[in-house]
Protein backbone atom coordinates (compact mmCIF):
# COMPACT_ATOMS: atom_id res chain seq x y z
CA UNK A 1 0.00 0.00 0.00
CA UNK A 2 1.73 3.17 -1.11
CA UNK A 3 0.47 6.84 -0.55
CA UNK A 4 -1.40 8.57 -4.08
CA UNK A 5 0.98 11.50 -4.10
CA UNK A 6 1.07 15.30 -3.42
CA UNK A 7 -2.56 16.27 -2.51
CA UNK A 8 -4.20 19.03 -3.81
CA UNK A 9 -5.68 21.74 -1.05
CA UNK A 10 -9.18 22.38 -2.27
CA UNK A 11 -10.93 25.68 -1.26
CA UNK A 12 -14.78 24.67 -0.92
CA UNK A 13 -16.38 27.48 -3.46
CA UNK A 14 -13.25 28.44 -5.14
CA UNK A 15 -12.48 24.67 -6.81
CA UNK A 16 -11.54 24.59 -10.40
CA UNK A 17 -11.88 22.45 -13.22
CA UNK A 18 -8.12 22.37 -13.49
CA UNK A 19 -7.63 20.86 -9.98
CA UNK A 20 -10.49 18.46 -10.58
CA UNK A 21 -8.54 17.67 -13.98
CA UNK A 22 -5.85 16.59 -11.91
CA UNK A 23 -7.61 14.53 -9.56
CA UNK A 24 -8.78 12.51 -12.66
CA UNK A 25 -5.24 12.28 -13.16
CA UNK A 26 -4.82 10.37 -9.92
CA UNK A 27 -4.31 13.03 -7.27
CA UNK A 28 -6.02 12.83 -3.68
CA UNK A 29 -7.02 15.97 -2.34
CA UNK A 30 -7.57 17.42 1.34
CA UNK A 31 -9.64 20.21 2.43
CA UNK A 32 -8.50 23.47 3.53
CA UNK A 33 -7.47 23.88 7.09
CA UNK A 34 -9.52 27.00 7.58
CA UNK A 35 -12.66 25.19 7.15
CA UNK A 36 -12.85 22.57 9.57
CA UNK A 37 -14.01 25.23 12.07
CA UNK A 38 -17.06 25.61 10.35
CA UNK A 39 -17.55 22.28 9.95
CA UNK A 40 -17.57 21.29 13.42
CA UNK A 41 -20.01 24.41 14.60
CA UNK A 42 -22.23 22.58 12.46
CA UNK A 43 -21.54 19.24 13.75
CA UNK A 44 -22.30 20.34 16.89
CA UNK A 45 -25.77 21.91 16.07
CA UNK A 46 -26.65 18.69 14.47
CA UNK A 47 -25.32 16.56 17.74
CA UNK A 48 -27.61 18.65 19.67
CA UNK A 49 -30.79 18.40 17.34
CA UNK A 50 -29.87 14.50 17.46
CA UNK A 51 -30.70 14.70 21.50
CA UNK A 52 -33.86 16.82 21.39
CA UNK A 53 -37.34 16.21 21.69
CA UNK A 54 -38.22 17.93 18.13
CA UNK A 55 -38.33 15.98 14.90
CA UNK A 56 -35.69 16.83 12.50
CA UNK A 57 -35.68 15.48 9.11
CA UNK A 58 -32.98 12.80 9.02
CA UNK A 59 -31.48 13.33 12.07
CA UNK A 60 -33.89 11.50 14.23
CA UNK A 61 -36.85 10.45 12.11
CA UNK A 62 -36.56 7.81 9.71
CA UNK A 63 -35.66 9.22 5.47
CA UNK A 64 -38.38 9.72 2.71
CA UNK A 65 -41.17 8.33 3.13
CA UNK A 66 -40.60 7.37 6.32
CA UNK A 67 -39.83 10.92 7.82
CA UNK A 68 -42.49 10.58 10.13
CA UNK A 69 -41.13 7.28 12.02
CA UNK A 70 -39.03 8.96 15.65
CA UNK A 71 -35.57 7.64 16.18
CA UNK A 72 -34.27 7.74 19.75
CA UNK A 73 -31.26 8.78 20.65
CA UNK A 74 -29.13 5.75 21.34
CA UNK A 75 -30.69 4.58 17.92
CA UNK A 76 -29.31 7.23 15.94
CA UNK A 77 -25.87 5.19 15.10
CA UNK A 78 -27.79 2.38 13.89
CA UNK A 79 -30.05 4.29 11.84
CA UNK A 80 -27.29 5.59 9.84
CA UNK A 81 -25.42 2.62 9.31
CA UNK A 82 -28.88 0.54 8.22
CA UNK A 83 -28.88 3.74 5.90
CA UNK A 84 -26.20 3.02 3.87
CA UNK A 85 -26.55 -0.92 3.61
CA UNK A 86 -30.35 -1.01 2.45
CA UNK A 87 -29.10 1.45 -0.25
CA UNK A 88 -26.22 -0.43 -1.21
CA UNK A 89 -28.47 -1.75 -4.45
CA UNK A 90 -26.18 -0.73 -7.51
CA UNK A 91 -26.11 -2.83 -10.28
CA UNK A 92 -23.44 -3.11 -13.78
CA UNK A 93 -20.40 -2.56 -14.45
CA UNK A 94 -17.79 -0.93 -11.70
CA UNK A 95 -17.35 2.85 -11.82
CA UNK A 96 -13.67 3.72 -13.32
CA UNK A 97 -11.55 4.04 -10.56
CA UNK A 98 -10.78 7.82 -11.69
CA UNK A 99 -14.50 8.33 -11.54
CA UNK A 100 -15.06 7.47 -8.09
CA UNK A 101 -11.89 9.64 -6.84
CA UNK A 102 -13.41 12.20 -8.14
CA UNK A 103 -16.93 11.26 -6.33
CA UNK A 104 -14.91 11.12 -3.45
CA UNK A 105 -13.17 14.56 -3.86
CA UNK A 106 -16.22 16.38 -4.52
CA UNK A 107 -18.05 15.06 -1.72
CA UNK A 108 -14.86 16.37 0.18
CA UNK A 109 -15.72 19.66 -1.14
CA UNK A 110 -19.01 19.46 -0.56
CA UNK A 111 -19.03 18.56 3.26
CA UNK A 112 -16.07 20.87 3.92
CA UNK A 113 -18.68 23.73 3.11
CA UNK A 114 -19.53 23.36 6.75
CA UNK A 115 -23.64 22.95 6.33
CA UNK A 116 -23.60 19.16 6.23
CA UNK A 117 -23.29 18.75 9.85
CA UNK A 118 -20.78 16.12 9.41
CA UNK A 119 -17.85 15.53 12.03
CA UNK A 120 -14.07 16.17 10.68
CA UNK A 121 -13.71 12.56 11.03
CA UNK A 122 -15.99 11.84 8.20
CA UNK A 123 -13.98 13.83 5.75
CA UNK A 124 -10.74 12.63 7.12
CA UNK A 125 -11.80 9.24 6.48
CA UNK A 126 -12.32 10.04 2.81
CA UNK A 127 -9.26 12.17 2.75
CA UNK A 128 -7.21 8.93 3.85
CA UNK A 129 -9.29 6.50 1.14
CA UNK A 130 -7.83 8.72 -1.34
CA UNK A 131 -4.33 9.28 0.12
CA UNK A 132 -3.91 5.39 0.75
CA UNK A 133 -5.22 4.38 -2.93
CA UNK A 134 -8.43 2.53 -1.12
CA UNK A 135 -11.36 3.43 -3.95
CA UNK A 136 -14.41 2.01 -3.40
CA UNK A 137 -16.15 -0.32 -5.61
CA UNK A 138 -19.41 1.57 -7.42
CA UNK A 139 -21.93 0.03 -9.26
CA UNK A 140 -22.64 2.30 -12.38
CA UNK A 141 -26.36 1.96 -12.48
CA UNK A 142 -28.79 2.46 -9.81
CA UNK A 143 -29.47 6.09 -9.48
CA UNK A 144 -32.18 8.15 -10.65
CA UNK A 145 -30.51 11.78 -9.85
CA UNK A 146 -32.89 13.17 -7.48
CA UNK A 147 -33.05 13.08 -4.12
CA UNK A 148 -29.49 12.72 -4.62
CA UNK A 149 -27.24 10.04 -6.23
CA UNK A 150 -27.94 7.33 -3.36
CA UNK A 151 -27.10 4.06 -4.43
CA UNK A 152 -23.58 5.11 -5.69
CA UNK A 153 -22.84 6.83 -3.24
CA UNK A 154 -24.25 4.41 -0.26
CA UNK A 155 -21.47 1.85 -2.48
CA UNK A 156 -19.09 4.71 -1.69
CA UNK A 157 -20.00 5.31 1.72
CA UNK A 158 -20.20 1.68 3.18
CA UNK A 159 -16.54 1.16 2.31
CA UNK A 160 -15.40 3.89 4.86
CA UNK A 161 -17.75 1.68 7.86
CA UNK A 162 -16.08 -1.64 6.60
CA UNK A 163 -18.58 -2.78 4.47
CA UNK A 164 -18.96 -3.35 0.80
CA UNK A 165 -16.19 -3.88 -1.10
CA UNK A 166 -12.90 -1.45 -2.48
CA UNK A 167 -10.70 -1.80 -5.08
CA UNK A 168 -6.93 -1.90 -3.64
CA UNK A 169 -3.55 -1.87 -6.00
CA UNK A 170 -6.16 -3.70 -8.68
CA UNK A 171 -7.93 -6.00 -6.83
CA UNK A 172 -11.38 -5.96 -5.16
CA UNK A 173 -11.17 -6.78 -1.38
CA UNK A 174 -13.58 -6.70 1.10
CA UNK A 175 -14.51 -2.68 2.35
CA UNK A 176 -12.72 -3.77 5.84
CA UNK A 177 -10.13 -5.60 4.74
CA UNK A 178 -9.35 -2.70 2.39
CA UNK A 179 -9.17 -0.56 5.09
CA UNK A 180 -7.05 -2.71 7.36
CA UNK A 181 -4.43 -2.90 4.94
CA UNK A 182 -4.21 1.30 4.53
CA UNK A 183 -3.96 1.24 8.36
CA UNK A 184 -7.57 2.32 8.85
CA UNK A 185 -10.11 1.62 10.98
CA UNK A 186 -14.32 1.66 10.17
CA UNK A 187 -16.06 4.55 11.25
CA UNK A 188 -19.16 4.73 13.14
CA UNK A 189 -20.81 7.55 11.65
CA UNK A 190 -23.07 10.00 13.98
CA UNK A 191 -26.68 11.94 13.24
CA UNK A 192 -27.27 12.72 9.58
CA UNK A 193 -23.33 11.74 9.00
CA UNK A 194 -24.97 8.37 6.51
CA UNK A 195 -27.47 10.85 4.70
CA UNK A 196 -25.09 13.47 4.27
CA UNK A 197 -23.36 10.93 2.42
CA UNK A 198 -25.50 10.04 0.43
CA UNK A 199 -27.67 12.89 -0.58
CA UNK A 200 -25.47 14.98 -3.00
CA UNK A 201 -25.21 14.64 -7.27
CA UNK A 202 -21.33 13.77 -6.57
CA UNK A 203 -21.04 10.17 -8.61
CA UNK A 204 -23.55 12.66 -11.87
CA UNK A 205 -21.57 15.33 -11.96
CA UNK A 206 -17.74 13.24 -11.48
CA UNK A 207 -19.15 11.55 -14.55
CA UNK A 208 -19.88 14.92 -16.27
CA UNK A 209 -16.97 16.62 -14.99
CA UNK A 210 -15.12 13.73 -16.77
CA UNK A 211 -17.27 14.34 -19.81
CA UNK A 212 -17.22 17.91 -20.15
CA UNK A 213 -13.35 17.98 -19.97
CA UNK A 214 -13.34 14.94 -22.88
CA UNK A 215 -15.71 16.09 -24.82
CA UNK A 216 -13.62 19.86 -24.99
CA UNK A 217 -10.31 17.79 -25.89
CA UNK A 218 -11.93 16.01 -28.53
CA UNK A 219 -13.43 19.51 -29.72
CA UNK A 220 -9.90 20.75 -30.26
CA UNK A 221 -8.90 17.64 -31.91
CA UNK A 222 -11.64 18.04 -34.30
CA UNK A 223 -10.54 21.04 -35.76
CA UNK A 224 -7.11 19.61 -36.43
CA UNK A 225 -8.77 16.54 -38.41
CA UNK A 226 -11.09 19.30 -39.71
CA UNK A 227 -8.19 21.15 -41.31
CA UNK A 228 -6.75 18.13 -42.88
CA UNK A 229 -9.63 17.11 -44.50
CA UNK A 230 -10.18 20.65 -45.81
CA UNK A 231 -6.48 20.43 -47.65
CA UNK A 232 -7.39 16.63 -49.00
CA UNK A 233 -10.14 17.75 -50.16
CA UNK A 234 -8.59 20.94 -51.92
CA UNK A 235 -11.42 23.37 -50.04
CA UNK A 236 -11.28 26.53 -50.09
CA UNK A 237 -10.19 28.64 -46.50
CA UNK A 238 -12.43 31.49 -47.59
CA UNK A 239 -15.21 30.90 -45.49
CA UNK A 240 -12.85 30.68 -42.61
CA UNK A 241 -12.68 34.55 -43.04
CA UNK A 242 -12.54 36.29 -39.71
CA UNK A 243 -15.06 39.06 -41.45
CA UNK A 244 -17.56 36.44 -41.92
CA UNK A 245 -17.10 35.30 -37.75
CA UNK A 246 -17.52 38.71 -37.00
CA UNK A 247 -21.00 39.70 -38.59
CA UNK A 248 -22.11 36.23 -36.86
CA UNK A 249 -20.73 37.40 -33.28
CA UNK A 250 -20.49 33.62 -31.68
CA UNK A 251 -17.59 33.35 -29.67
CA UNK A 252 -16.75 29.61 -30.44
CA UNK A 253 -17.65 30.08 -34.09
CA UNK A 254 -14.76 32.70 -34.04
CA UNK A 255 -12.07 30.71 -32.06
CA UNK A 256 -12.85 27.81 -34.51
CA UNK A 257 -12.47 30.26 -37.65
CA UNK A 258 -9.15 31.16 -36.37
CA UNK A 259 -7.98 28.10 -35.32
CA UNK A 260 -8.78 26.56 -38.38
CA UNK A 261 -6.95 29.04 -40.39
CA UNK A 262 -3.73 29.38 -38.60
CA UNK A 263 -3.75 25.47 -38.71
CA UNK A 264 -4.05 26.02 -42.90
CA UNK A 265 -1.24 28.74 -43.22
CA UNK A 266 1.05 28.39 -45.54
CA UNK A 267 -0.13 25.30 -47.24
CA UNK A 268 0.98 24.69 -50.66
CA UNK A 269 -2.04 22.77 -51.10
CA UNK A 270 -4.28 25.75 -50.73
CA UNK A 271 -2.22 28.07 -52.94
CA UNK A 272 -2.59 25.42 -56.07
CA UNK A 273 -6.29 25.79 -56.53
CA UNK A 274 -6.77 29.54 -55.61
CA UNK A 275 -7.33 30.07 -59.55
CA UNK A 276 -9.50 27.59 -61.54
CA UNK A 277 -10.81 25.47 -59.71
CA UNK A 278 -14.69 25.40 -61.15
CA UNK A 279 -16.29 24.64 -57.89
CA UNK A 280 -17.67 27.55 -56.02
CA UNK A 281 -18.94 26.33 -52.58
CA UNK A 282 -17.54 23.48 -50.94
CA UNK A 283 -19.99 21.05 -48.93
CA UNK A 284 -21.29 22.32 -45.86
CA UNK A 285 -19.26 19.55 -43.58
CA UNK A 286 -16.23 21.39 -45.33
CA UNK A 287 -17.12 24.78 -45.41
CA UNK A 288 -19.10 25.27 -41.79
CA UNK A 289 -16.77 23.81 -39.98
CA UNK A 290 -16.30 27.33 -37.56
CA UNK A 291 -20.53 27.22 -37.46
CA UNK A 292 -20.66 23.78 -36.50
CA UNK A 293 -17.51 23.05 -34.06
CA UNK A 294 -17.92 26.66 -32.63
CA UNK A 295 -21.67 25.89 -31.75
CA UNK A 296 -20.13 22.93 -29.61
CA UNK A 297 -17.54 24.47 -28.19
CA UNK A 298 -20.05 26.96 -26.99
CA UNK A 299 -22.18 24.57 -25.73
CA UNK A 300 -18.87 22.51 -24.32
CA UNK A 301 -18.20 25.67 -22.33
CA UNK A 302 -21.88 26.84 -20.90
CA UNK A 303 -21.63 23.50 -19.61
CA UNK A 304 -18.32 23.51 -18.07
CA UNK A 305 -19.28 26.69 -16.40
CA UNK A 306 -22.54 24.74 -14.63
CA UNK A 307 -20.68 21.83 -13.30
CA UNK A 308 -18.11 24.00 -12.02
CA UNK A 309 -20.77 25.71 -9.98
CA UNK A 310 -22.30 21.99 -9.12
CA UNK A 311 -18.42 20.87 -7.97
CA UNK A 312 -18.30 23.85 -5.06
CA UNK A 313 -21.96 23.15 -4.13
CA UNK A 314 -23.24 21.61 -0.94
CA UNK A 315 -26.11 19.48 -2.35
CA UNK A 316 -27.22 17.37 0.46
CA UNK A 317 -30.32 17.63 2.81
CA UNK A 318 -31.58 18.84 5.22
CA UNK A 319 -28.36 21.67 5.47
CA UNK A 320 -27.50 23.11 8.66
CA UNK A 321 -27.62 26.93 8.07
CA UNK A 322 -24.22 27.52 11.03
CA UNK A 323 -25.16 31.38 11.34
CA UNK A 324 -28.27 31.38 12.79
CA UNK A 325 -28.39 27.44 14.55
CA UNK A 326 -31.56 26.20 12.14
CA UNK A 327 -31.93 22.69 10.12
CA UNK A 328 -33.82 23.46 7.09
CA UNK A 329 -34.87 21.36 4.22
CA UNK A 330 -34.75 21.97 0.86
CA UNK A 331 -33.87 19.90 -2.38
CA UNK A 332 -30.51 20.53 -3.17
CA UNK A 333 -29.83 16.95 -4.02
CA UNK A 334 -32.10 17.33 -7.33
CA UNK A 335 -28.97 17.11 -9.79
CA UNK A 336 -31.63 18.68 -13.21
CA UNK A 337 -28.37 21.28 -13.67
CA UNK A 338 -26.30 18.35 -13.99
CA UNK A 339 -29.14 16.13 -16.00
CA UNK A 340 -29.48 19.20 -18.32
CA UNK A 341 -25.77 20.17 -18.77
CA UNK A 342 -24.84 16.08 -19.72
CA UNK A 343 -27.79 16.64 -21.96
CA UNK A 344 -25.66 19.36 -23.93
CA UNK A 345 -22.56 17.74 -23.56
CA UNK A 346 -23.99 14.76 -25.18
CA UNK A 347 -25.16 16.52 -28.42
CA UNK A 348 -21.67 18.70 -28.61
CA UNK A 349 -20.16 14.99 -29.04
CA UNK A 350 -22.92 13.39 -31.04
CA UNK A 351 -22.65 16.76 -33.70
CA UNK A 352 -18.98 16.84 -33.88
CA UNK A 353 -18.86 13.00 -34.67
CA UNK A 354 -21.71 14.22 -37.33
CA UNK A 355 -19.80 16.37 -39.40
CA UNK A 356 -16.46 14.68 -39.11
CA UNK A 357 -18.29 11.44 -40.65
CA UNK A 358 -19.94 13.66 -43.45
CA UNK A 359 -15.78 15.02 -43.88
CA UNK A 360 -14.46 10.91 -44.16
CA UNK A 361 -17.30 10.22 -46.40
CA UNK A 362 -16.42 12.74 -48.76
CA UNK A 363 -13.12 12.46 -48.90
CA UNK A 364 -13.81 8.81 -49.71
CA UNK A 365 -16.03 9.17 -52.57
CA UNK A 366 -14.90 9.74 -56.16
CA UNK A 367 -17.47 11.58 -57.03
CA UNK A 368 -16.87 14.69 -54.21
CA UNK A 369 -13.47 13.81 -53.21
CA UNK A 370 -11.83 16.26 -56.28
CA UNK A 371 -9.66 14.11 -57.93
CA UNK A 372 -8.55 11.59 -55.32
CA UNK A 373 -8.96 7.54 -55.83
CA UNK A 374 -11.51 5.49 -54.51
CA UNK A 375 -11.82 4.99 -50.85
CA UNK A 376 -8.01 6.63 -51.36
CA UNK A 377 -6.27 3.25 -52.29
CA UNK A 378 -3.54 4.16 -55.15
CA UNK A 379 -4.81 0.21 -56.82
CA UNK A 380 -8.77 0.28 -55.94
CA UNK A 381 -10.44 -2.94 -57.36
CA UNK A 382 -7.81 -5.20 -55.68
CA UNK A 383 -7.43 -2.66 -52.61
CA UNK A 384 -11.20 -1.44 -50.41
CA UNK A 385 -8.68 1.14 -48.77
CA UNK A 386 -10.85 3.05 -46.60
CA UNK A 387 -14.62 1.69 -47.76
CA UNK A 388 -14.81 -0.04 -44.10
CA UNK A 389 -13.48 2.15 -42.43
CA UNK A 390 -15.47 4.74 -43.31
CA UNK A 391 -18.49 2.68 -42.58
CA UNK A 392 -17.31 1.83 -38.65
CA UNK A 393 -17.03 5.94 -38.20
CA UNK A 394 -20.76 5.49 -40.04
CA UNK A 395 -22.04 2.88 -37.44
CA UNK A 396 -20.17 4.99 -34.18
CA UNK A 397 -21.63 7.95 -34.84
CA UNK A 398 -25.29 6.26 -35.27
CA UNK A 399 -24.62 5.08 -31.54
CA UNK A 400 -24.18 8.41 -30.87
CA UNK A 401 -26.93 10.13 -32.26
CA UNK A 402 -29.26 8.05 -30.60
CA UNK A 403 -27.49 7.92 -27.36
CA UNK A 404 -27.77 11.83 -27.97
CA UNK A 405 -31.44 12.42 -26.77
CA UNK A 406 -32.34 13.94 -23.91
CA UNK A 407 -32.13 11.82 -20.77
CA UNK A 408 -33.31 15.06 -18.20
CA UNK A 409 -36.95 15.19 -20.17
CA UNK A 410 -37.45 11.02 -18.65
CA UNK A 411 -39.07 11.48 -15.10
CA UNK A 412 -40.74 8.80 -13.33
CA UNK A 413 -41.86 8.44 -9.76
CA UNK A 414 -39.82 7.10 -7.05
CA UNK A 415 -39.84 6.15 -3.08
CA UNK A 416 -43.41 5.75 -2.94
CA UNK A 417 -43.92 8.94 -4.91
CA UNK A 418 -42.32 11.41 -2.24
CA UNK A 419 -39.93 11.79 -4.85
CA UNK A 420 -42.37 12.35 -7.99
CA UNK A 421 -40.18 14.48 -10.26
CA UNK A 422 -36.26 13.10 -10.64
CA UNK A 423 -33.44 14.25 -13.26
CA UNK A 424 -32.06 10.93 -14.37
CA UNK A 425 -28.62 12.61 -14.68
CA UNK A 426 -27.27 9.87 -13.62
CA UNK A 427 -27.64 8.51 -17.04
CA UNK A 428 -27.35 11.63 -18.55
CA UNK A 429 -22.92 11.88 -17.13
CA UNK A 430 -22.71 8.02 -17.58
CA UNK A 431 -23.28 7.44 -21.38
CA UNK A 432 -20.52 10.62 -22.07
CA UNK A 433 -17.20 8.39 -21.52
CA UNK A 434 -18.83 5.81 -23.92
CA UNK A 435 -19.96 8.75 -26.40
CA UNK A 436 -16.21 10.14 -26.18
CA UNK A 437 -15.04 7.01 -26.68
CA UNK A 438 -16.91 7.11 -29.92
CA UNK A 439 -15.76 10.31 -31.06
CA UNK A 440 -12.23 9.49 -30.52
CA UNK A 441 -12.54 6.27 -32.69
CA UNK A 442 -14.50 8.52 -35.59
CA UNK A 443 -11.58 11.72 -35.39
CA UNK A 444 -9.27 8.94 -35.28
CA UNK A 445 -10.69 7.21 -38.18
CA UNK A 446 -10.76 11.13 -40.59
CA UNK A 447 -6.98 11.62 -39.21
CA UNK A 448 -5.94 8.37 -41.30
CA UNK A 449 -8.08 9.78 -44.14
CA UNK A 450 -7.68 12.90 -44.30
CA UNK A 451 -4.14 12.47 -43.69
CA UNK A 452 -3.89 9.84 -46.65
CA UNK A 453 -6.09 12.09 -48.89
CA UNK A 454 -2.95 14.60 -48.25
CA UNK A 455 -0.32 12.19 -48.86
CA UNK A 456 -2.13 11.57 -52.35
CA UNK A 457 -2.00 15.15 -53.09
CA UNK A 458 1.66 15.03 -53.66
CA UNK A 459 4.14 17.02 -54.86
CA UNK A 460 1.75 19.50 -53.28
CA UNK A 461 2.27 19.83 -49.46
CA UNK A 462 0.23 20.72 -46.66
CA UNK A 463 1.11 23.59 -44.49
CA UNK A 464 3.51 23.12 -41.51
CA UNK A 465 1.97 22.27 -38.60
CA UNK A 466 -0.65 19.84 -40.70
CA UNK A 467 2.69 18.44 -41.90
CA UNK A 468 4.28 17.74 -38.02
CA UNK A 469 0.63 15.92 -37.26
CA UNK A 470 0.92 13.62 -40.50
CA UNK A 471 4.50 13.29 -39.33
CA UNK A 472 3.16 12.18 -35.73
CA UNK A 473 0.81 9.87 -37.26
CA UNK A 474 3.48 8.11 -39.67
CA UNK A 475 5.35 7.04 -36.73
CA UNK A 476 3.17 4.93 -35.62
CA UNK A 477 0.73 4.66 -38.86
CA UNK A 478 2.39 4.06 -42.10
CA UNK A 479 0.48 5.26 -45.53
CA UNK A 480 -2.06 2.82 -46.89
CA UNK A 481 -0.16 1.66 -50.10
CA UNK A 482 -1.84 -1.71 -49.88
CA UNK A 483 -4.84 -3.69 -48.11
CA UNK A 484 -3.89 -4.60 -44.79
CA UNK A 485 -5.50 -5.47 -41.17
CA UNK A 486 -6.64 -2.15 -40.18
CA UNK A 487 -8.01 -2.45 -36.39
CA UNK A 488 -4.82 -1.71 -35.19
CA UNK A 489 -4.99 1.26 -37.42
CA UNK A 490 -7.66 3.03 -36.20
CA UNK A 491 -7.22 2.28 -32.44
CA UNK A 492 -3.59 4.13 -32.92
CA UNK A 493 -5.05 6.54 -34.41
CA UNK A 494 -7.45 6.97 -31.81
CA UNK A 495 -5.33 6.72 -29.05
CA UNK A 496 -2.92 9.96 -30.54
CA UNK A 497 -6.92 11.76 -30.61
CA UNK A 498 -7.96 11.14 -27.11
CA UNK A 499 -3.84 11.90 -25.97
CA UNK A 500 -4.68 15.45 -27.01
CA UNK A 501 -1.68 14.84 -29.24
CA UNK A 502 -3.09 16.41 -32.61
CA UNK A 503 -3.44 20.04 -30.88
CA UNK A 504 0.04 19.89 -28.99
CA UNK A 505 1.97 18.19 -32.19
CA UNK A 506 0.20 21.29 -34.63
CA UNK A 507 1.61 23.97 -32.04
CA UNK A 508 5.36 22.84 -32.17
CA UNK A 509 5.12 24.32 -35.82
CA UNK A 510 2.59 27.45 -34.76
CA UNK A 511 4.24 31.00 -33.57
CA UNK A 512 1.35 30.98 -31.35
CA UNK A 513 -1.25 29.17 -29.76
CA UNK A 514 -4.80 29.51 -31.43
CA UNK A 515 -6.40 27.00 -30.25
CA UNK A 516 -9.72 27.57 -27.90
CA UNK A 517 -9.10 27.77 -24.28
CA UNK A 518 -11.71 26.25 -21.15
CA UNK A 519 -10.35 28.81 -18.82
CA UNK A 520 -11.73 29.37 -15.39
CA UNK A 521 -13.02 33.27 -16.13
CA UNK A 522 -15.80 31.56 -18.66
CA UNK A 523 -15.83 27.90 -16.55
Amino acid sequence: MTEQGAAIVVTPGTVSLDELARVLAGAPVVLDPSFWPRVEAAAKIVAKAAQAATPVYGINTGFGKLASKRIPPDQTALLQRNLIVSHCCGVGQPTSEPIVRLMMALKIVSLGRGASGVRCAVIEQLQAMMARGVTPLVPQQGSVGASGDLAPLAHMTAVMIGEGQAIVDGQVVPGGEALASAGLVPLTLGPKEGLALINGTQFSTAYAISGVLRAFGLARAALVTGALSVDAAMASTAPFRPEIQALRGHAGQIAAAATLTALLEGSDIRLSHLEGDERVQDPYCLRCQPQVAGAALDLIAQAARTLIVEANAVTDNPLVLVETGEIVSGGNFHAEPVAFAADAIALALSEIGAISERRIATLVDPTLNFGLPPFLTPDPGINSGFMIAEVTAAALYAENKQRAAACSIDSTPTSANQEDHVSMAAHAARRLSDMADNLAAILGIELLVAAQGITLRAPHATSGPLAAVIAALREQVPALDADRYMAGDLAKAAALVEADALPATALTALPSDPFPRLDERSA
